[in-house]
């Protein structure tokens, strides 16, 4: 479904990446005590957002980045994927 998906403006397209299954202490957690996760790999940029003389600022992301959001920032589209606005992503997780 999001193969061909391009974002508007200076919205993301984002797939979350899984979330823990252990514990620091080793112990698994059950499905539904799960959080989603926070991070994810970005799928689609937009082109950037306009500044007040209508000239295009560039994304500070690019596909494949994987960034870190907010736990209640942007627009669930299903379970894995996520359109989430550039100023929504606290940071790139550096490799």
């Amino acid at each position: 479904m999001f193969d061909k998906f391009k974002p508007l403006a200076d919205r993301v397209l984002v797939k979350r990446l899984e979330g823990q299954e252990k514990t620091e202490g080793g112990l698994y957690i059950p499905e539904t005590a799960k959080e989603k996760a926070q991070t994810g790999a970005v799928v689609a940029v937009g082109a950037g957002r306009l500044n007040a003389q209508g000239n295009v600022i560039p994304m500070a992301v690019k596909a494949g980045d994987i960034v870190y959001f907010g736990k209640y920032t942007g627009t669930e589209t299903d379970e894995q994927h996520i359109i989430l606005r550039e100023d929504d992503i606290l940071g790139i997780v550096e490799k």
